[in-house]
């Protein structure tokens, strides 16, 4: 009888750590795509409040989110090292507040008509990373499965 039970065990032990394994390699269980395509402060820092307190709620019940905030058209202003009415709050946000779970994502299309447009390259805050196209990773992340918000 001892041998069954120690057989069960050893069992039980290798399910767990399987379950374990299986559990820590899973995606945060709340992740959330916030669009800025408005030029405009009071969106910007709308989106920065969103994301905040997003992150802020799951962080107070001990469960992981992850929050990437896309900023295309007239919204990459908000990622614009020159132009950001808000650039001292996301780096704060992101430097200080959520290194791990805040992303900042800065639509290359628009940036390179911007470049065009006004004749000289732009710099994004460092904050932020460049992707191909706003709405494209927006697109991607809601089919992979991420939330949607637009404030």
């Amino acid at each position: 009888m001892r041998k069954i039970f120690v057989g069960l065990a050893i069992v039980l032990a290798c399910g767990l750590a399987a379950w374990h394994g299986a559990v820590a390699d899973k995606p945060p269980q709340h992740r959330v795509a916030i669009e800025v395509d408005q030029n405009d402060p009071q969106v910007m820092n709308l989106a920065l409040n969103n994301a905040s307190n997003i992150i802020e709620y799951y962080r107070d019940k001990g469960q992981d989110v992850q929050v990437e905030v896309v900023a295309y058209g007239p919204g990459l202003n908000m990622l614009r090292d020159d132009t950001s009415p808000v650039k001292d709050r996301i780096k704060q946000l992101k430097e200080l507040s959520f290194p791990s779970e805040l992303t900042f994502s800065a639509c290359n299309n628009t940036k390179q008509a911007m470049e065009k447009r006004e004749g000289h390259p732009i710099t994004i805050v460092p904050q932020a990373r460049l992707v191909p196209s706003g709405a494209v990773r927006l697109m991607e992340l809601q089919e992979q499965g991420w939330s949607y918000l637009r404030p």
